[in-house]
């Protein structure tokens, strides 16, 4: 029987686990590290920091175990960071990670100068604040030197796999949010690459997520206390290895990722582009493609509410209040852009915003319509999927906020379609364990694995009531941010 290392390279910590072939989580490790905030809107970190968690982690995950069944590693990871590399293979400066919002300018320029039809053409996608080109031309403008130094160019999980095998690398799910990738051909576009003066060199190499990308240095094996022909995989961004942790693989699938971000991720064998490239078009860890939404603020929103407004953690008893027949009927409304809005609006000025506050508001009031914001900005992304014909009958849900039944209750109803939960609800660290496995060649293939080791849990069924009243609910939520959105500029 042999083990598999997954890990999630997380916002604010390392989440790794170990799994065996019949994809049972044997154990659980966690580490966590800061999150600098060098200017309002910037958000940056150590890779150090990354590393050194893993190390910790790594060892205490294997203690007790006999390591020389560990046969594969495999990390997924927070996507679009920039960590940039000199000649001898140390990093420049911290990384700027996926977000951080200083690239508003270099972010109007590639989509007004360069213009969003030649980046869609070259990418498949258009420049969004988060997204790793625009942070290298912030840097290439206000750190010349810095720029001037850079060998190598990577994303966060990848700095992880480099320094377990020596090896620059990425995956092509990964690379596909650096809008450096031409997703469709699955290459580095030279046209890209040349407006943001970098070289091919300076690149890493591409690889599928479940291909090898090497073994163990020595040296690590040595100090991670695992053999030396442990092999490494090339992983995959947080968002395509959490929904291959969810079986979200071939034609059609759907998954919802509550984390500290949301995602709306549809899987697809074709390379696809929405008519506004409101969503992100790339490529998935099963080989494939996906079309992703993504809204930068979700369970971050609730936490936010419950522990920095109404200082409180217990998430639970807050929500055991809010019944079904206030489902719908919430007179306020909550516009859940703390950090800016990614899909479908492409909005770094975007703010969160209470709306339709009355003296007979509550507390409860507050929280349904923070969690009703969340699921709205949830629909807003699969509204554009639905304009492009595909049909969503149902969706498979996972993160930290897919925990709480209420809020699965609402989305359910909003978006008209069932909702499930998955018996190994893991994340990115959980589907970085498959592919792990994949690469070890305990599967065949990633569907192969996901057929054998994926299972529902629970499942929520719309009702009509409550469906109707979200419906309504939602037109009205629609019209907020058109006409507020010019308000956001004066107040930054």
């Amino acid at each position: 029987m042999s083990y598999f290392i997954g890990a999630d390279l997380g916002t604010s910590a390392l989440k790794l686990l170990l799994t065996d072939e019949r994809g049972r989580i044997l154990k659980k490790v966690g580490r966590a590290y800061p999150i600098s905030f060098p200017a309002p809107g910037w958000s940056e970190q150590s890779p150090d920091d990354w590393w050194d968690a893993f190390v910790s982690g790594t060892a205490e995950l294997i203690s007790g175990i006999d390591p020389k069944k560990v046969a594969a590693i495999g990390v997924g990871g927070q996507m679009h960071g920039l960590v940039i590399l000199d000649g001898d293979g140390k990093v420049i400066r911290p990384a700027i990670i996926w977000n951080d919002g200083r690239t508003g300018a270099e972010t109007d320029y590639l989509n007004n100068v360069i213009g969003r039809q030649t980046l869609s053409e070259e990418t498949g996608n258009v420049a969004f604040a988060g997204f790793t080109a625009p942070k290298l031309l912030w840097l290439r403008k206000n750190e010349p030197d810095s720029f001037a130094r850079i060998s190598k160019i990577m994303l966060p999980k990848d700095y992880i796999n480099y320094r377990l095998t020596g090896r620059y690398c990425t995956d092509y799910s990964d690379a596909s949010g650096t809008l450096l990738l031409d997703v469709r051909h699955r290459c580095w576009s030279e046209r890209m690459l040349e407006i943001c003066g970098l070289r091919q060199d300076m690149m890493p190499d591409l690889l599928e997520s479940y291909d090898v990308a090497g073994s163990l240095l020595t040296s690590v094996a040595d100090i991670l206390g695992l053999p030396h022909d442990t092999i490494v995989v090339a992983g995959a961004g947080d968002n395509a290895a959490a929904a291959i942790g969810t079986g979200t693989v071939g034609n059609g699938r759907c998954n919802i990722s509550l984390g500290t971000s949301g995602t709306v991720f549809i899987s697809s064998d074709a390379f696809s582009v929405d008519r506004f490239n409101s969503l992100h078009s790339f490529c998935h860890a099963d080989g494939g493609y996906h079309l992703m939404g993504c809204i930068l603020s979700a369970a971050s929103c609730n936490k936010w509410f419950c522990e920095d407004i109404l200082r409180t953690d217990d998430y639970t008893s807050e929500q055991a209040v809010i019944t079904d027949d206030m489902l719908g009927n919430n007179h306020v409304f909550f516009l859940p852009y703390l950090m800016g809005e990614r899909s479908p609006h492409s909005d770094t000025d975007a703010r969160g915003t209470f709306i339709g506050l009355r003296m007979d508001s509550t507390r409860s009031d507050m929280l349904l319509a923070v969690l009703e914001g969340v699921a709205f900005a949830i629909g807003d992304c699969v509204e554009v999927a639905r304009a492009q014909n595909i049909n969503i009958q149902s969706s498979s849900i996972c993160g930290g906020g897919a925990r709480s039944e209420l809020w699965l209750k609402i989305i359910c109803n909003l978006l008209g379609t069932k909702i499930s939960t998955v018996a190994t609800d893991q994340g990115s660290g959980y589907g970085a364990a498959i592919l792990a496995a994949v690469g070890a060649g305990a599967f065949r293939s990633v569907d192969e694995a996901v057929s054998v080791l994926i299972k529902k849990e629970r499942e929520f069924v719309p009702d009509p009531e409550i469906s109707a009243r979200y419906r309504e609910k939602y037109n009205k939520f629609r019209e907020i941010y058109p006409s507020v959105k010019n308000l956001f500029k004066i107040i930054k």
